[in-house]
């Protein structure tokens, strides 16, 4: 679903308006959503408003994306293998709302999966129901578990990922000139090279960095990547076709607080699909050990569950490859494996059942080498490459202020 198809599905813009403004998209190159305030459809408040609000709490299971079923499952795995038995114990380890959470309970008790225990009698506290498993609860556990181990947050739809995405695109994000300046500010480049740097980032397109070792490569995508200053919802996991795939990965992931959150945009805790992790854009950043099976799915046999493979972890943010072309797979390997990503934007992923999907492919791609472009992949590849940018080794003037940087620091 793009932007478009939202604004359409919310009732702020016509299909007319919406295929009338991809028509202008074409002359101007802008983003979707600048065109239709230009065209005074939408107000720019309504288009921040969309972009940056966060996932709105599902306001009936229906409304989650998830069966009935499968929030059943989860919710007494969740009872069986933790000590949790108050809905809001519950509700903290599922991030769904106390009434989502209690019409659950309710669906569970009525399928004589679960009892009511009695309250819980927290001296100084509001009373809460405590709930446990029955006979049939706990079978009904058992089984949900030999599909798959996963305990945690209920996963989102592939549909609401989708749009997610969408909302959220890198190229959302337009890159002043004075925020480059800035990133770049303590590094010694060629003014040339910042002025070409720009486009490129705002393009949301791939990019390769070559030149000789020693020249910064490196420094500069790591900067180009930092250079993005929105917040994104990455979701804990999504399902698909039945399976759970896992999203949010701490080690990638920088979780955006609460509080600064709450001064970003008006939010408040009993609206928000805490399904989501407010974060700022990703940065993926692999070198050498990357593999193909790197860019699939894994699927752990033993729990039963997938885990997202890294660019789909880096989905609004970033991936570097750096030191391009000494991976123990070939470039060659590497960029088939993208070479409809790269191109349409999508990615296709295959689950252990045979069943295939589509994904999202929206980040910025920053390959990072030290070998020649014609010596890494043919024209038809480079050709999907948009912005090639050569680091040069600093002339004397520049070498001279390096020095006496270093110099410097070193005492």
């Amino acid at each position: 679903m793009h932007l478009g198809d939202i604004l359409v599905k919310k009732n702020l813009a016509t299909r007319e308006q919406i295929d009338a403004a991809l028509e202008r998209q074409k002359l101007s190159g802008s983003p979707i959503g600048r065109v239709l305030v230009n065209m005074e459809v939408i107000t720019e408040e309504q288009l921040e408003s969309i972009l940056n609000a966060p996932p709105k709490a599902p306001s009936s299971i229906h409304a989650t994306g998830i069966s009935s079923g499968e929030l059943r499952n989860l919710l007494v795995k969740t009872m069986s293998f933790t000590e949790v038995q108050k809905p809001s114990e519950i509700a903290d380890v599922m991030k769904l709302s106390g009434p989502l959470v209690t019409e659950i309970l309710g669906d569970c008790v009525n399928q004589k999966l679960i009892e009511v225990l009695g309250s819980s009698g927290d001296q100084g506290k509001v009373s809460e129901l405590r709930f446990g498993l029955t006979g049939p609860g706990r079978a009904r556990a058992r089984e949900a578990m030999e599909q798959n181990l996963y305990i945690g947050p209920a996963p989102v739809s592939l549909e609401a990922f989708h749009e997610q995405i969408m909302l959220q695109k890198i190229t959302n994000e337009r890159v002043a000139p004075d925020q480059v300046d800035s990133a770049f500010s303590e590094l010694v480049i060629s003014d040339q090279f910042i002025e070409n740097i720009g486009p490129a980032i705002n393009s949301g397109r791939s990019i390769l960095l070559y030149g000789p070792p020693g020249n910064g490569k490196t420094s500069i995508a790591e900067r180009v990547a930092g250079i993005f200053t929105n917040i994104i919802f990455v979701p804990y996991c999504i399902q698909v076709d039945g399976q759970i795939i896992k999203v949010f990965d701490p080690s990638i992931h920088v979780e955006v607080d609460a509080e600064e959150r709450r001064n970003s945009v008006s939010i408040r805790r009993d609206v928000v699909d805490r399904r989501w992790v407010a974060c700022l854009r990703p940065i993926v950043i692999t070198g050498g050990e990357l593999t193909l099976e790197m860019l699939d799915l894994s699927y752990n046999p033993q729990a039963r569950f997938y885990e997202a493979p890294l660019h789909v972890k880096a989905l609004g943010g970033t991936f570097i490859i750096d030191d391009f072309g000494r991976q123990l797979v070939s470039p060659e390997e590497i960029l088939n494996r993208w070479i409809i990503p790269l191109q349409n934007r999508v990615d296709y992923l295959k689950l252990h059942t045979g069943k295939s999907f589509i994904v999202p492919f929206d980040e910025l791609i920053i390959f990072s080498t030290n070998m020649e472009p014609n010596d890494l992949m043919d024209p038809a590849f480079l050709r999907r490459i948009p912005y090639k940018l050569e680091t040069v080794g600093p002339d004397e003037e520049q070498f001279l202020t390096i020095f006496k940087a270093v110099a410097a620091s070193e005492g």
